[in-house]
């Protein structure tokens, strides 16, 4: 005798759903690659490292950090990008790749919002725009009156469409003053010219001149977050020097390709907040001058969005180039 159709149709059901609940329980069943767009050693490497660390752990699986510095972040990027959605293939996330990268290159090579599942924000470190002590600028103030006063001011970063560089032409433009962009080649060479007093001002992540500033040898302007960082206290903000439209900070996530599984999503997304609530984990990524702040998966989008929209019409505007 042959079941009921109706019989059959519920069978097939239920075993579909007995399969994609297998599928997504299954997460992850093999290593996870977390493609970092910038060399070993970096900032954005350590926080890789330590967070991939402890998420192999709670997910089961090695989390293997693979460096592919270039273009911008785009190649690290692209990878990305054309990898299957199927959460073994992930980007630890920065503004480098996401809103200043693409938009510096001839051609795009994806749109950062739409191509990416930004799935889990991590926390952010702030700029800071510091000088030589001997430059006579001692505050965003002086910075702005001396350069009105020479009708030029050289800034340096570490190189063509870096976050120093795009922060540098939003100052100058907020702020109505000619600041002229010198590039180097990484942090270390524009270091040794402005503690030389070869260059007057810098602009860079904060983490690496903390040293520099209490042996005096820079002096720290203000650093660009909403409130101060405890690295150096004592430091205003870009808000208490009377400019909040200037806020910036140097994010850091996770993300994946686009279309991610929900099931991908989840899981993924709840581990990550797990390492983070972890004290060795925030005691680390503190003395790396980044704050942490639990983000649902679709406020670190909208983050994300964000910081495309103000960050890429800069580097269009001021021609920003790799």
């Amino acid at each position: 005798m042959r079941p009921p159709a109706a019989f059959l149709r519920t069978a097939c059901a239920v075993a579909l759903l007995t399969a994609s609940g297998l599928a997504a329980a299954a997460w992850p069943d093999k290593p996870i690659r977390l493609i970092v767009p910038f060399p070993a050693g970096g900032a954005s490497d350590i926080v890789a490292r330590v967070v991939g660390e402890q998420l192999a752990k709670l997910l089961g699986q090695p989390v293997v950090v693979d460096n592919k510095p270039g273009a911008g972040g785009s190649i690290g990027g692209t990878a990305v990008v054309q990898a299957p959605p199927d959460g073994y293939t992930l980007l630890l996330t920065n503004p480098t790749p996401i809103s200043i990268g693409p938009f510096a290159l001839d051609k795009q090579p994806y749109d950062p919002v739409e191509a990416f599942t930004h799935v889990a924000y991590i926390g952010s470190a702030p700029n800071v725009v510091m000088a030589n002590p001997k430059s006579g600028i001692h505050s965003i103030a002086d910075l702005v009156k001396k350069a009105k006063a020479d009708g030029r001011l050289d800034f340096g970063s570490g190189g063509p469409a870096s976050i120093g560089h795009v922060y540098g032409e939003r100052m100058k433009a907020q702020l109505g003053i000619n600041l002229i962009h010198i590039p180097y080649r990484g942090g270390a060479p524009m270091t040794t010219d402005l503690i030389a007093g070869l260059l007057p001002v810098g602009i860079d992540v904060l983490t690496a001149y903390v040293p520099y500033f209490k042996s005096g040898a820079l002096k720290p302007l203000v650093v660009t977050s909403q409130t101060r960082s405890p690295l150096v206290p004592d430091v205003p903000t870009i808000v208490e020097a009377g400019y909040p439209k200037l806020v910036s900070e140097n994010f850091f996530g996770i993300s994946g390709p686009a279309k991610l599984p929900k099931e991908v999503i989840d899981r993924l997304g709840q581990a990550t907040a797990e390492v983070l609530a972890q004290p060795a984990v925030k005691a680390r990524l503190a003395e790396l001058g980044i704050t942490t702040k639990p983000l649902t998966q679709a406020q670190f989008a909208r983050f994300v969005q964000d910081e495309v929209q103000i960050s890429a019409p800069v580097v269009k505007a001021a021609a920003v180039k790799l």
